[in-house]
């Protein structure tokens, strides 16, 4: 029986978890991330795959994407698997899947949902007890967003962008989203 196709509607956001087999280490070290956020943002690039919020744990990592046509994420998971599990394996001396089976992918069909979604994702190491506060976890979208870091993987969602006029009001009402949380 053939697996069914993703539900990746063009222009609307998905949030996608990819984890490792068996809950496995799939970043070792800061190379492998660097690695997988290169191949990541290259992929996303030739898809038409804009990337606005992002976790990487050392066994998975959350994604919140808007594709530009219905099988764009498909097909940049596709090519960042290909590509990084080569490179794992290789850098590891082993063999065999990374990753659990697909990666795991829900339309954010609320606006509503859609800065709670990455405040969810954003806080994963914070959850997980990795530090304090998100803006110390190098791995994630949040210093993007709440205090402008430049990254050439980010596409700005309209959300995001409609939460003020400016930059810095943007990224202090960003920051008012997450106080209590950390």
């Amino acid at each position: 029986m053939p697996r069914r196709p993703r539900q990746c509607p063009p222009g609307l956001p998905v949030h996608v978890v990819q984890r490792g087999n068996n809950q496995q280490v799939c970043f070792a070290s800061d190379s492998d991330l660097k690695a997988y956020a290169n191949w990541l943002t290259e992929a996303a690039e030739k898809y038409g795959v804009a990337i606005h919020a992002w976790v990487f744990m050392t066994n998975h990592v959350h994604l919140l994407m808007t594709p530009s046509s219905s099988n764009a994420i498909s097909n940049c998971m596709q090519d960042l698997g290909r590509l990084y599990v080569r490179y794992f394996n290789y850098r590891y001396q082993r063999t065999g899947t990374l990753f659990e089976g697909r990666f795991k992918s829900n339309v954010v069909q609320s606006q509503n949902y859609l800065l709670g979604c990455q405040r969810y994702m954003e806080l994963n190491p914070v959850r997980a007890g990795m530090v304090v506060d998100p803006a110390d976890y190098t791995w994630s979208s949040y210093r993007v967003h709440a205090f402008g870091r430049g990254s050439r993987m980010w596409r700005p969602h309209p959300e995001y962008l409609a939460l003020g006029e400016n930059n810095s009001t943007r990224w202090s009402v960003y920051r008012e989203l997450f106080a209590g949380q950390a």
